[in-house]
């Protein structure tokens, strides 16, 4: 199946909603209980959330298929904040968490921010990494009284070597 990264569209915030909670509620299964699954899957409000952020600046990646629908995206706040990595569950493992983080950092350093940071699900943290994310601490919190982590991680985006001749 073939893939494509482009800006985030009005139209794709249900279907962007849709995947979110799906990812949560299927792929979250591997690394968190179903109590965790359900306080993070009722932290997610609904569609108009995510429009509202994009209006006040945030950037949305968004991964589609062949027919334009969304099927993963990443949301970067203009402080170099990488505040969300999803992917539908059909759509894991064809390396388009790798392509959105690219795509987000390429961004960022358009914009001269000289460190991206986040924090990474159990299940996200392998992407983070294999994009040069360093760990800075695991966070133990609660979500609506249910105890949860994720990870604490950043990159330092230094200036990129000159062009040669």
């Amino acid at each position: 199946m073939s893939y494509r990264i482009r800006d985030y569209v009005e139209s794709d915030a249900g279907a962007i909603h849709s995947l979110t909670l799906a990812a949560i509620n299927t792929v979250g299964r591997a690394g968190y209980s179903q109590e965790q699954v359900d306080a993070w899957a009722a932290r997610h409000g609904d569609a108009e959330r995510l429009h509202s952020r994009v209006l006040s600046g945030h950037m949305v990646f968004v991964a589609v298929d062949a027919q334009d629908r969304p099927v993963a995206y990443a949301l970067l706040e203009p402080d170099g904040h990488l505040d969300m990595l999803y992917c539908h569950p059909r759509h894991t493992r064809r390396g388009l968490a790798d392509q959105l983080l690219d795509t987000a950092e390429s961004q960022a350093r358009s914009l001269g921010v000289e460190r991206l940071y986040t924090e990474a699900s159990e299940l996200a943290r392998p992407a983070f990494e294999r994009a040069g994310y360093e760990l800075v601490r695991r966070r133990d919190f609660d979500l609506d009284g249910v105890p949860i982590h994720n990870f604490a991680m950043e990159k330092r985006l230094g200036q990129l070597p000159a062009a040669r001749d």
